[in-house]
């Protein structure tokens, strides 16, 4: 696979994007077989998408289905559907928000937190497996920079709202 290898090093600017363009589609092509098997320890019958769904209730909380359509950049329509799905599988649960009772607020229960603590110590050990060879300043590097990646794309994406 001549794509995993080094890159010609880019004569500018244009080439080092199309570059990380060209790495990072790979990198989320092989994630997503990854997703798909991890999403299946949390319920046989979970969606790939819904594992990074179920990981934001768990890091922010409780949140109303708009706070997470907004948090993970998605229309609340298909976020709806999602919600449905995931409140027949057990893994969330929908309630009276408490600062205002017209609403739902959206949490995982136990059974789904139990379920995807499981599946991120599964999934912590891929990451472990792959990236073994790496030092840790290379780990923290590319912590620092995919971090750095992640703001660029919610600022671009907060500007085109």
């Amino acid at each position: 696979m001549n794509e995993l290898r080094h890159p010609a090093p880019p004569a500018d600017r244009n080439d080092d994007i199309g570059v990380l363009e060209d790495q990072l589609s790979l990198l989320w092509r092989q994630s997503r077989s990854n997703a798909h098997q991890i999403a299946r320890r949390v319920h046989p019958d979970i969606e790939p998408g819904a594992y990074g769904l179920l990981a934001t209730l768990q890091r922010c909380g409780q949140l109303r289905l708009t706070e997470l359509a907004t948090e993970i950049g998605v229309g609340k329509p298909s976020l709806s559907r999602q919600i449905s799905m995931l409140e027949k599988l057990g893994v969330v649960s929908k309630t009276a928000d408490p600062s205002d009772g017209r609403a739902q607020a959206l949490s995982l229960t136990p059974s789904g937190l139990d379920k995807l603590t499981a599946a991120q110590g599964a999934r912590r050990e891929i990451f472990h497996g792959i990236l073994e060879e790496w030092d840790d300043s290379e780990l923290a590097d590319l912590g620092r920079l995919l971090t750095k990646l992640n703001e660029s794309y919610r600022g671009h994406r907060d500007q085109q709202a």
